[in-house]
């Protein structure tokens, strides 16, 4: 009989996160997969077209059975936030309750709310049941950046509900070992938590000869940037470079290509207008996921950033295992855990996070590479990418924890 895998994810298909692929595979591996999910909003903060608090509310995805809780979305500010958060959590205490449904474990798939995991936890200990926890995002030191506060009380009763999630949980999981630290910090077995990095989904590689009319094919060195365009992300570091490249003549030499949306877009590009900077950037609605190689094969190198903050020091983020895949060379304004896997792939460039003088400098250097230079770290980032973050291998891993 086929084993019943109930995954918590406050984010799902249609919305672009790694769990779907997950839920995905292990159908295929032959287990049952149901997903809790929410109504899909993010990152725009309104429901997706064809979804609504009466409309699609039950669906099958890939095999994967999925049941959306009724939630207010995102919107486009702090206090629609937390009622998102907090909906989501109402929405699966009543569901916890009333329930029929039966499975043998439960995995939430954290990414911020970390509320979104006491559901999960509910229902396993009602139905006195394993449950797992992957940690993408850790609280209450993401709540502090993301929203801003810093009220000692507000933060120590994050904290106590983040104690009582971890109580409760069998295992955990974490993206980078700089949380598994973090996590056994908080009072936690250390035999309890485990380093699980992600993978990219296999339509992530290397590919060659497809159109890409959103990139002009001209002499510029294009670097591409794909993904959420918030304030964590950091990437006001750009314009800052840029303006440096300008001032050094590159102006018409360097394109910086912004493929996503978020909450911080329209800022971002008006801050860019006042610069007047705007002819060295070309900003790129959203994408599907399967697309992103696509852009990659006609960009000279792949982009990230990080907001300068110690707990992004100790993240590796999803869109770094998505380059590597796509055999890139890599440039990225950050500290800790990104720099530590460029610097050891040898795949491209990494300098101190929101460092535009570095940033502009490693730029200079890499345009100034040779072509046949520029590949080899792009053959340096697949082949780690296939060392350290092979699909099977992780999900051999994880099938282990279901026996």
């Amino acid at each position: 009989m086929k084993k019943h895998i109930l995954v918590i994810a406050q984010y799902f298909y249609p919305e672009e996160f790694r769990i779907n692929d997950i839920c995905s595979e292990w159908v295929k591996r032959g287990y049952k997969v149901t997903v809790i999910t929410g109504i899909p909003n993010y990152p725009h903060g309104k429901f997706f077209e064809g979804y609504g608090l009466f409309k699609k509310r039950k669906e099958t995805y890939n095999g994967v059975e999925v049941i959306r809780l009724p939630l207010i979305p995102r919107g486009n500010n702090a206090i629609m936030l937390a009622l998102n958060y907090l909906s989501f959590v109402v929405s699966g205490f009543f569901w916890k309750v009333f329930t029929s449904l039966k499975a043998d474990y439960v995995y939430i798939f954290e990414v911020s709310p970390m509320t979104q995991a006491l559901p999960g936890v509910w229902f396993a200990k009602k139905r006195k049941i394993p449950c797992y926890l992957y940690v993408q995002d850790l609280w209450p030191e993401n709540v502090e950046i993301v929203t801003g506060i810093k009220n000692k009380l507000v933060i120590g009763l994050i904290g106590k509900m983040v104690d009582y999630i971890y109580k409760h949980c069998d295992k955990i999981f974490t993206t980078s070992e700089s949380f598994v630290k973090a996590i056994v910090n908080r009072n936690v077995e250390k035999s309890k938590v485990e380093y699980w990095p992600q993978y990219a989904e296999s339509f992530y590689q290397p590919v060659e000869g497809l159109d890409c009319s959103e990139i002009p094919n001209d002499d510029r060195f294009n670097i591409t940037f794909t993904g959420n365009i918030g304030i964590a992300q950091g990437l006001d570091v750009l314009p800052r470079a840029a303006e440096i490249l300008k001032s050094k003549g590159f102006e018409n030499q360097v394109r910086f290509n912004i493929v996503g949306d978020g909450r911080y877009k329209d800022t971002f590009v008006e801050h860019i207008k006042q610069m007047k900077l705007i002819d060295m950037f070309n900003f790129i609605e959203r994408q599907p996921a399967e697309e992103i190689p696509i852009f990659m094969s006609h960009s000279d190198a792949a982009f990230l950033s990080f907001a300068n903050n110690e707990l992004f020091n100790m993240t590796i983020p999803a869109k770094l295992q998505s380059y590597l895949a796509c055999g890139k060379p890599i440039l990225a304004s950050a500290s800790g855990e990104t720099e530590k896997i460029i610097a050891t792939s040898k795949s491209g460039f990494c300098t101190q996070t929101g460092d535009e003088e570095e940033l502009a400098t490693s730029i200079i250097n890499l345009m100034s590479l040779k072509d046949e230079d520029r590949k080899t770290m792009g053959k340096n980032a697949r082949s780690f990418y296939e060392r350290n973050f092979d699909k099977k291998y992780l999900l051999d891993k994880m099938d282990q924890n279901f026996q």
